[in-house]
């Protein structure tokens, strides 16, 4: 579980220091609706995050119907957290839409960028 915590804590700090400088520089060009839907998208796409994590070990050990329930429970739950900023976006001039799901998929991002910055080091490595 320990392990568990501090990849969450790496990724969702990391997403959410990025996308404060980005909305900080789109509020500076005067780009609000662009900058307050990146911070919405993104602090959903950190709960939607923290749930997964959440919901794994409540899974384990558990027969395959059970499980299979469990699962798609979930699933379903974090779709209805995901809509909300979409939702939000969509009804009110506040947000920008694209820049929420950007938000929303932030931590993916995240995620394959680092994969691909160890897999272009570790060629690299190997090429030496």
């Amino acid at each position: 579980m320990e392990s568990l915590r501090k990849t969450q804590k790496k990724y969702c700090s990391t997403v959410m220091i990025t996308a404060i400088f980005l909305a900080f520089f789109f509020i500076i060009i005067e780009q609000k609706p662009v900058g307050k839907g990146l911070i919405l998208g993104t602090i959903f796409s950190v709960i939607n995050f923290i749930l997964i994590a959440e919901t794994l070990p409540g899974r384990i050990g558990k027969s395959k119907k059970k499980t299979f329930f469990i699962s798609l429970g979930s699933i379903f739950f974090r779709y209805i957290i995901l809509a909300i900023p979409l939702v939000t976006a969509i009804k009110s001039d506040q947000f920008n839409l694209v820049s929420v799901v950007a938000g929303i998929f932030s931590i993916q991002v995240v995620l394959i960028v680092e994969h691909l910055f160890n897999l272009i080091s570790i060629t690299h490595k190997k090429q030496i």
